[in-house]
């Protein structure tokens, strides 16, 4: 299914009606045929995608990854998309045996899209996942259905949903390739906290329209060089400067805040931070007492 997308308000629009169709199940998609371990590629006009389950570990526990390759000039979408587009979503069918507990994004870049700015890839990207198997901690087998929904830009967004059927067995051996793919998906996340890359201080102002951050980043960050991206509450992400001001490895900025639920009450809550600076990306919470 293809939308044509010319302007913002029709890209956020589009965003919200394909999310619902999502939800609702009425937006047709590409199945992909079932192998052990590695689906079909699933193709539309905007790229193709697979998923990549590995063997179980002695706890029950899969790795895997879900492999994302816009066509040229095509882009897709981080876990918060900026001003539109539409985040990748993994659904397991609730007979599969397995949940869902951890999808990670390797590093996205800032897309200027004309007047609206992306935040995601605009080439191949590999989501590492991490599958739990039944509460005993007993490997599982069995069939593996997924529901997969991306997004994909170009002049045109077109939604992307395609339906996965992966057949488990108790007797798998790890594929090289596969393992090769999925450990490279996790190399490519942002870094923890280190000394010499972390957030050193964090504050929203008394009338919730602020954050401020200082941030000791790697030596050779230069000033108009480093990006940060916040994320709140779901659906909100603040990466718009008001200010920033470089002092030694202390990179401070400012962020407008908006948007946020009325009454919305920043106590006890955390919010996620993306700082890429010196050629280095690192990723960690904000708490707020």
């Amino acid at each position: 299914m293809m939308f044509i997308v010319p302007t913002r308000l029709s890209r956020l629009c589009l965003a919200l009606t394909a999310l619902t169709l999502a939800i609702s199940g009425a937006l047709p998609g590409a199945i992909g045929a079932a192998r052990a371990e590695t689906s079909d590629w699933a193709v539309n006009e905007g790229g193709r995608m697979r998923l990549v389950v590995l063997p179980a570990d002695e706890h029950g526990r899969r790795a895997g990854a879900l492999q994302i390759e816009p066509a040229p000039g095509w882009i897709t979408y981080w876990r918060e998309p900026g001003d539109a587009g539409i985040p990748p979503s993994i659904t397991l069918a609730p007979d599969t045996g397995y949940t869902l507990t951890e999808v990670s994004y390797p590093v996205p870049k800032l897309i200027d899209s004309g007047d609206l700015r992306d935040i995601g890839y605009d080439g191949p990207v590999t989501l590492p996942l991490t599958l739990s198997g039944p509460a005993d901690g007993r490997p599982s087998s069995g069939e593996l259905k997924a529901s997969v929904f991306i997004g994909l830009c170009r002049n045109i967004c077109i939604p992307f949903q395609a339906e996965f059927q992966l057949s488990l067995t108790l007797s798998e051996t790890a594929d090289a390739a596969e393992t090769a793919l999925v450990a490279a998906a996790r190399e490519s996340l942002p870094e923890p906290p280190s000394p010499d890359f972390a957030v050193r201080s964090h504050a929203l102002s008394a009338d919730g329209k602020e954050l401020s951050l200082t941030v000791t980043v790697p030596e050779a960050t230069r000033q108009d060089e480093a990006e940060i991206f916040v994320t709140g509450p779901s659906g909100h992400v603040f990466f718009k400067e008001r200010e920033r001001r470089l002092e030694g490895n202390a990179l401070s900025i400012v962020l407008p805040i908006s948007g946020l639920p009325r009454k919305y009450d920043i106590h006890g809550k955390s919010w996620g931070v993306l700082v890429k600076a010196g050629g280095r990306a690192m990723e960690t919470t904000l708490a707020f007492d």
